[in-house]
């Protein structure tokens, strides 16, 4: 990394928004609930008695992205931290809320905040979280970010923010239809996901101060990232394991998810399978046997190596964008292996 501590770093700068805003709530008795103490819980700073304890933070792929793309376009990574930051705390903030509409249980093998704590009170906590995403990056003036900058930074940040909602609108409207094309399903998800590895990279090379051409390929080069990061989730929500995912196994068919794998079964099973297919996701249970069912469509019609294909190619397209718009070094290197990475990542 241009940044040899950036966990460290990342967690310094995390840490130090969530107790700006604690140092200036309202007093709060006893038995209130530590609000910021579940921010805490969440990034995995804490358990769920509150006590110090680190664990599983997640993947950190967008603040890497912003740091990464920063020096690579030939800025200096350290003035990217808190943005980085600000672009961790705005996702976990839509994890929060996922998890509530997708009724999720375990999230990074540790029990949501809704379960542990109530729907009411995550709603809480996710609304803390994004409003505590725009006061870390509000401190890039801390590293030499200019006023102008973070403004314009913010704009892109809340940009970034609509068009997840708008994908997570998508995303919960096909819930109710049967009529959701591969390629809708593409539309939604360059929202939903693409548009914060997107704003990842646009942010570190805004901050590197590079020109429209620049900003605009590799904008585009975070967003390609997204949509196969996406692609890959969709084949571990069906064949991951437990142990890579945190999750129960072949959970987006237990959930009835119509991820890209169910959306290309449809449009090849016949209409015997079709029928069936229907059937088990008109249940609102789906039993293990049904589970398996779906499963040996999936490999009658070779749908999992079909999506891995598809992933492959959403990071080639990602490694020769990266090629034009960078000249060489050690971040290009490091960006280019973290696409590697995700290509044929287990969870």
């Amino acid at each position: 990394m241009p940044l040899d501590d950036f966990d460290r770093q990342l967690d310094t700068a995390l840490l130090s928004a969530i107790a700006y805003a604690e140092e200036r709530a309202a007093p709060s008795g006893p038995n209130d609930l530590p609000i910021y103490d579940l921010l805490r819980y969440h990034l995995g700073f804490v358990n769920d008695r509150f006590e110090p304890e680190r664990v599983n933070a997640g993947k950190r792929i967008r603040p890497r992205l912003v740091v990464l793309t920063c020096a690579a376009a030939g800025g200096d990574p350290r003035q990217a931290i808190h943005a980085a930051a600000a672009i961790e705390l705005l996702h976990n903030f839509t994890l929060i809320h996922d998890d509530i509409q997708d009724q999720s249980v375990f999230r990074r093998h540790r029990r949501t905040i809704w379960d542990l704590w109530g729907t009411a009170q995550a709603i809480n906590a996710g609304d803390a979280m994004f409003a505590i995403a725009h006061l870390a990056l509000n401190q890039s003036s801390e590293t030499g970010v200019d006023p102008a900058t973070i403004l314009d930074l913010s704009n892109g940040l809340h940009q970034a923010t609509l068009r997840i909602v708008e994908g997570q609108v998508l995303d919960l409207g096909f819930e109710q239809r049967s009529d959701v094309s591969a390629d809708d399903y593409l539309t939604m998800i360059g929202g939903k996901t693409g548009a914060l590895s997107r704003c990842a990279c646009w942010t570190g090379a805004r901050i590197a101060g590079s020109d429209p051409e620049r900003l605009a390929a590799l904008s585009e080069f975070g967003a390609t990232i997204g949509v196969g990061f996406q692609l890959r989730d969709d084949i571990l929500g069906i064949w991951g394991t437990t142990e890579e995912t945190g999750k129960s196994e072949a959970d987006d068919i237990r959930r009835r998810k119509k991820s890209l794998p169910v959306l290309l079964l449809r449009e090849r099973a016949n209409a015997i399978e079709q029928a069936e297919l229907d059937a088990i996701y008109a249940h609102d249970d789906v039993t293990d046997t049904e589970i398996e069912t779906v499963l040996a469509m999936m490999r009658k019609h070779e749908i999992q190596p079909d999506v891995q294909d598809r992933v492959r190619a959403w990071h080639d397209h990602a490694r020769a964008l990266l090629t034009s718009a960078v000249d060489p070094s050690p971040a290009k290197d490091e960006l280019t292996m973290l696409v590697d990475a995700l290509e044929s990542r287990a969870g």
